[in-house]
């Protein structure tokens, strides 16, 4: 399957990568077109802040709640539904419904932020990746996915003068 079209420069410090970054965005290239890789993360800088938001932990939370709630009703009705002798003991027990809401809470926490990290990291994706193995010798790329014709020139004249080491690009496979 070939790759998508893509040119991107190596950087050889997060300083020259900010300014890369920002000579993407001054261009006017869609966030979403814009790849961003590097061995370790560089925490200070906006380039890698890229894709940091998530629905996760809200996700996860009413995947607790569902479950605690599916885990409440399953005690509570299998414990009505089936009535034993208790000897003056209440038929619903309080302490054992609780064992069984609690792990069925956190199952249900832990199968949606599975399910949720799966769907949000695209995982699995069969598709060809981007990737140069200057990435593991600590430089860092960044680049634009599908650039157009017209825009190529502009975008590579840009990262060279962020100060990118190297400028790559494929070309459309058809």
């Amino acid at each position: 399957m070939p790759s998508p079209p893509v040119i991107y420069g190596l950087f050889v410090d997060p300083e020259s990568a900010e300014r890369g970054m920002n000579a993407l965005h001054r261009a006017e290239i869609s966030p979403k077109k814009i790849v961003v890789m590097s061995a370790e993360p560089f925490d200070d800088y906006s380039f890698s802040k890229m894709d940091h938001e998530t629905p996760m932990p809200w996700i996860a939370a009413a995947g607790g709640l569902v479950g605690g709630m599916c885990g409440f009703l399953l005690a509570r009705l299998t414990q009505v539904a089936y009535p034993i002798v208790t000897g003056g003991m209440p038929i619903f027990a309080a302490w054992p419904s609780g064992i069984v809401t609690y792990e069925l809470t956190m199952l249900g926490a832990v199968l949606t932020t599975v399910v949720t990290l799966l769907i949000t990291t695209k995982l699995p994706n069969w598709k060809p990746k981007l990737y140069d193995p200057e990435v593991s010798n600590g430089r860092i790329l960044i680049g634009v996915l599908d650039p157009t014709d017209a825009s190529r020139a502009e975008i590579e004249n840009r990262l060279r003068g962020a100060g990118a080491v190297k400028i790559k690009a494929t070309s459309v496979h058809r």
